[in-house]
């Protein structure tokens, strides 16, 4: 194939019965072909035609043939977009590389709705706990309610950060909302639906910790007496077992083991998706023993209003504290044992989570009576209760 030469030359061009003639610039196409530039057949065409030869000459000398397919256009916007970038030490290439992945991503997004329904999905299918899904779609949920429509990749830092902040949270639960995007857009950024994962580079907000509510000797011992023989045992295996109320709500009896003196957590039931043994106190044990023949779950149906009622009994409703009882539990077990790292095993945290919470919260003789507190007399499931 004869290559095309920039040249120029004579033309005609027949418009109707009439022939006209022009100048003509032949400039080659990238690629192979050509293209063609028209002038007046006159002598300032002639000139027009010539400059325009040299100037492509020139282009295709020092930027090769591929200069000579952009429009005047084309090359003004070019220019104008060298000098914006030169600034920030970026040129057109590196420009283009940075924004390509976006826009195919962009391409490719999907909505923030169902995003969090092949996350859940994708959870669900690599044995992620009902509660850890729960948490996930809850929050996820709000979330896709206030980005209804947008992709994912529309959504940017701005717009995650600000909708952080507007949450009308404690810092505690803005956190966990972060973490729960960070999940998610990790998930899309995995998939190809973003580009950046927004709620990582957010600043976490600044958590203020302050001082861990717990029951007294009489308000334990009062709650024990005045509980009802059905939610006794929530009371008592969250005061001196330590489980999270979650974790209670889900205990069977089939794992609490009166031979060895032990009760099970199972990883399907734990907030740290970790098996654990508890080990019961002599005290828990003598409550627990007229419940030894019991099977199925531990707590009954309709387990709040209950509670409600007992605390109402033993008038502790309105001075109850957050995670009062498991609170309690690591309060008096640290200062009666001293030991932090078995303390942890028991309760599913770290050492350091320990110190940090429990650490001479009571003294070591408010400590003994704690697990001193024992039912006085037992007639089938009505426990007799001293302080």
């Amino acid at each position: 194939m004869r290559k095309t030469e920039l040249r120029i030359t004579k033309a005609k061009v027949r418009r109707g019965k009439a022939i006209e003639r022009y100048w003509c610039v032949i400039v080659p196409k990238l690629g192979g072909g050509r293209t063609r530039r028209f002038f007046k057949f006159t002598d300032e065409g002639k000139r027009e035609a010539e400059t325009f030869l040299d100037i492509s000459k020139t282009q295709q000398i020092n930027f090769g043939t591929a200069a000579l397919t952009l429009t005047p256009a084309q090359r003004a916007e070019y220019i104008e977009a060298v000098e914006t970038l030169k600034p920030y030490g970026v040129t057109v290439r590196g420009a283009v590389d940075l924004l390509l992945p976006q826009l195919k991503a962009r391409n490719r997004s999907c909505t923030v709705k169902e995003l969090v329904a092949e996350l859940l999905g994708a959870k669900r299918v690599d044995g992620a706990s009902e509660r850890y899904l729960g948490d996930l779609k809850s929050r996820l949920g709000i979330f896709a309610k206030s980005f209804d429509g947008r992709t994912v990749a529309g959504i940017s830092f701005i717009e995650v950060d600000a909708w952080l902040r507007a949450l009308p949270v404690s810092a505690t639960t803005r956190n966990n909302f972060r973490r729960v995007l960070a999940v998610a857009f990790n998930f899309a950024k995995d998939r190809g639906y973003c580009t950046a994962n927004h709620a990582e580079d957010c600043a976490q907000a600044k958590e203020i910790g302050g001082e861990i509510g717990i029951l007294t000797i009489a308000e334990t011992a009062r709650l024990m007496e005045k509980a009802s023989a059905e939610t006794l045992p929530y009371w008592l295996i969250g005061a001196f077992a330590g489980l999270r109320s979650a974790e209670i709500e889900r205990l069977d009896w089939a794992e609490v083991n009166f031979e060895a003196g032990l009760i099970e957590v199972k990883a399907s039931n734990a907030k740290t998706a970790g098996r654990r043994l508890v080990t019961m106190q002599p005290n828990l044990r003598e409550w627990l023993a007229p419940y030894r023949a019991h099977r199925g779950p531990v707590c009954p149906i309709g387990l709040r209003k209950k509670l409600e009622a007992d605390r109402d009994r033993a008038e502790l409703r309105e001075e109850w504290p957050s995670n009062a009882l498991r609170h309690s539990f690591g309060s008096y077990h640290l200062a009666r044992f001293n030991d932090a790292p078995a303390l942890a095993l028991q309760m599913g945290n770290s050492p350091a989570m320990i110190f940090k919470h429990y650490r001479e919260v009571v003294r070591p003789q408010e400590a003994e009576k704690f697990w001193n507190i024992c039912p006085a007399s037992v007639a089938g499931n009505v426990v007799a209760m001293t302080a």
